[in-house]
């Protein structure tokens, strides 16, 4: 408990602009604003609080992880999110990255398969007065068709596979951010739609833990 009391969040919150997404090449002032008013130790557990803002993947479930700071702030920051858009974050855990996402858009639509962080984001929102964020328990490959199609479709976590399935809930001129590890290197990448084709740019090196679902499936050699 005397972790929690002494924890400045204030503080390591500005630390970790200063330290960690400032100096990633972030100079979005709306993403630098969100990353500094959205206080991530809410959306971690009560033992993770006193390192809610280092420089890692943080664990807020069984084997499901906030992406690290620099790496959600330079996606937001591709995606070019506007007021008016509606976005969508898949496999969006505890909730931070919807958090973010709704200081800068004007809809946002998250969805994650495990019911209970699902639950522990709506209540976390909730408190912070976000209550318009829309979440839904659907795994990430399926995205949310009943409200598509978006502006920006946000991965929050790594996939393996070419998630084409959520290309299709993009709205023309829509963009798509994430962690794209289909192949030997990891990268962040976007994925533009226009004129029907779906055009893909590598943003910068990057790891995360993949998302539910979004595992490669193994090839047999006999």
């Amino acid at each position: 408990m005397s972790d929690l009391v002494t924890f400045d969040s204030a503080t390591a919150r500005q630390n970790m602009v200063d330290c960690q997404v400032r100096t990633s090449d972030v100079t979005d002032q709306r993403v630098i604003e969100a990353m500094l008013t959205v206080p991530r130790e809410a959306f971690v557990p009560d033992a993770k609080v006193p390192t809610a803002y280092l420089d890692l993947d943080l664990e807020v479930g069984e084997n499901r992880f906030l992406l690290k700071p620099f790496v959600v702030a330079k996606l937001l920051q591709a995606a070019e999110i506007r007021e008016t858009d509606t976005v969508l974050v898949v496999g969006c855990a505890s909730g931070y990255t919807a958090a973010l996402a709704a200081k800068l858009a004007g809809q946002v639509h998250a969805t994650d398969p495990d019911a209970a962080l699902v639950s522990r984001a709506r209540a976390s929102l909730d408190r912070l007065g976000l209550a318009s964020v829309a979440l839904r328990v659907a795994a990430p490959a399926e995205g949310n068709p009943a409200h598509a199609p978006y502006d920006v479709i946000v991965l929050d976590g790594a996939t393996e596979v070419v998630p084409e399935g959520l290309y299709r809930q993009l709205k023309e001129g829509g963009r798509l951010v994430g962690v794209f590890a289909t192949g030997n290197v990891s990268r962040a990448t976007i994925v533009t739609h226009s004129h029907d084709d779906f055009g893909s740019w590598i943003l910068f090196d990057a790891t995360a833990r993949t998302l539910p679902g979004m595992r490669r499936v193994p090839e047999f050699v006999f």
